[in-house]
Order: C-alpha cells, then structure tokens, then sequence
C-alpha cells in the first residue's frame, strides 16, 4: 500500500477524501452552487466508510456549503482523534442560509473564521489551514500568514498553507515557519509539473486537488449527458475547463479515450488509473479525491492498494497528452 510521512512524523495512507460535493448548496454572490447532488446522511455515511478503509486525511474548506461541509466532517468523524483534517480560510458564510459573505482577510476575520472552523469540526487544534484564494497578490497573503502564524504559536492550528496554482505567489511564503502545505490542481491532463518540483525542492506537502478532473477521469460523463443548472461544472468560469455548457468537455473526453487503455494496466478502473498516475508524479503529493456517490470511494482507495504507475508509464502519458492537446485532439 502507498503510504505518506506527514508533517507530524504520522504515517497515513497516501490518499485523502475531499467534502467539496459534502458541502451541499452554497450561494455566492453570483449565484447558488452545489457539486452533484449530496445529502447530509450521505456524506456522513461517505466519509465514515472512508475512514473505516483506512483513509485518515479529509479536506474541506469554510466554503464548502458555507459551512456545513466542516459541521458533517465533525459529525463524522467526533470520536476519530488520529483523522488529520486540512481545511481552508479567506471565505467565510452562515451556515442555516448558506450564503457566503463578503471577503474579508483582515487578522481579526481570519481569527474569527478558524475559530469558527474549529467550532464546527469539534476540535481544539486543527491539523492544517490553507489560504482559499488562488490568485491572490502576495502582498495582501503575508498578513493572512501573519495570523496563521501567531494561531501556530497559540496551538489553535498545527500548521498552513495556501491553495494555489502559482509557484512565484508560493515562492513569497514560503519562509514562514509554520507553512507545510500547498493544494493544487493535479491530473494527468494537468501535470503541474513545475509546481511538483518546487514543493520537492522545499520539502512541502502537495495536495492533488481536481485528480479526477471534476469526475471527467472517472469516464462517467460525456458530451452528451447534461448536469443540473446549479452544479458548478454548469458554470462558465475560465478554470471550468473539463466541462463546457453543462456537459463533458469534447476534447478533453476525446483525450480521454486515447489514453484509457494505458490508465487501465494491471486491472485498474479508470478512476483508479488517474490515481495511481499522481501517486507516481511525485512522492510528495496526495490525491483528495471527492464524492457524490459512497460507491466511489472504495473504487478511488483502490489506487493505494494498485500503487503508482511506473515512471516511464507517467512519461509517456505526459507526452501522449501534450501531444494531444496541441493538436486540439
């Protein structure tokens, strides 16, 4: 099985859960959103059957559901003192009505925001907090670790991070004495290469967010199979690249169907390639894939046990996929 060292010398299995879809409805201000369509009882039940495969380390955010994605982690997972959980500030919303509030990143919102998460997640310590703004100018970031910091020194977190795609924004933070964790997206249609290499050089923790590209890798969607209104992969933000008008994305499902027979070796399903394929990027990084469906997760935990895909399996998919996407294939 693929196992992972963590930052507090635990040795846990190298995947984790993500509570995106958990969350349930959230309204922003443009607009209601969900990820696929998931009761409260379902998303207990998902990640207690997560934790009772072995998996030991869920990600979740204040801005799942506004809220409730922390309020049913910490339902689930009350009596489980080893589960590790990462979750995120810099959004924060009322959990009855769902609605998030305006940004607020001043030292006394981020306080009052992880003390908020804590409340929800029914801990006295949380083992990680992560930044939740992407694109964010690294000069209005520092004042946030500023306040991560100081909530280490208070024992209120265990360490930071920040949710990021962007190495030079990384590469302003880094310094600080409590920052361990970068979450980016990853998959084997985005190899985030450079990326990978800086958290190895800095001997950070890299967190595989958009493993399965919004579902897409798991080879359940296709071009012609609409989602809901309110479902994010509806929307028409420039990063909702994997689906285009509601449905899959065509060429990224024609991608797909080139590269599913090397995906698939040594009896894997589809999801569980996609998974083995970051397992092998690096020795860094944790895939948190989501959920809609219990079903999904012991076929995703699958992967740990199937292990990496070989380094020149990894290379030649790389090439095939570049290859692919140059030519609009």
């Amino acid at each position: 099985m693929e196992t992972i060292n963590l930052w507090n010398g635990v040795t846990i299995p190298r995947m984790g859960l993500g509570t995106w879809a958990a969350g349930g409805l959230t309204i922003w201000p443009d607009g209601p959103v969900s990820y696929g369509r998931v009761t409260p009882d379902e998303a207990i039940a998902g990640i207690r059957c997560a934790y009772d495969l072995g998996i030991r380390l869920f990600d979740t955010a204040a801005a799942y559901g506004a809220g409730n994605a922390e309020l049913i982690l910490g339902e689930a997972l009350r009596d489980k003192a080893d589960a590790v959980i990462v979750t995120k500030c810099g959004f924060t919303g009322d959990p009855a009505t769902r609605r998030i509030a305006p940004v607020d990143l001043s030292p006394a919102a981020i306080r009052k925001g992880v003390e908020a998460s804590l409340a929800r997640l029914k801990r006295p310590m949380i083992d990680a907090v992560l930044l939740h703004h992407n694109e964010l100018d690294p000069a209005k970031a520092r004042p946030v670790f500023d306040t991560l910091e100081i909530l280490r020194t208070e024992s209120l977190i265990e360490c930071y991070g920040w949710s990021t795609d962007h190495v030079g924004q990384l590469a302003t933070v880094t310094d600080y004495p409590g920052f361990r964790i970068v979450e980016h997206d990853l998959n084997v249609f985005d190899n985030a290469w450079d990326m990978l290499r800086f958290v190895e050089a800095h001997r950070l923790y890299s967190l595989a967010r958009l493993p399965l590209a919004m579902g897409l890798l798991s080879g359940k969607y296709n071009a012609s199979a609409p989602l809901a209104d309110t479902d994010v992969r509806s929307g028409t933000a420039p990063w909702l690249k994997y689906f285009k008008k509601g449905a899959a994305n065509p060429s990224y499902v024609a991608i797909l169907e080139k590269i599913a027979p090397a995906l698939t070796t040594g009896g894997r399903s589809l999801s569980q390639g996609a998974l083995s394929w970051i397992l092998g990027a690096s020795d860094r990084t944790i895939p948190i894939p989501g959920f809609t469906s219990i079903s999904h997760i012991p076929n995703n935990f699958g992967a740990v046990t199937a292990g990496r895909l070989s380094e020149d399996d990894i290379e030649r998919l790389r090439v095939v996929v570049a290859k692919l996407m140059s030519s609009g294939t």
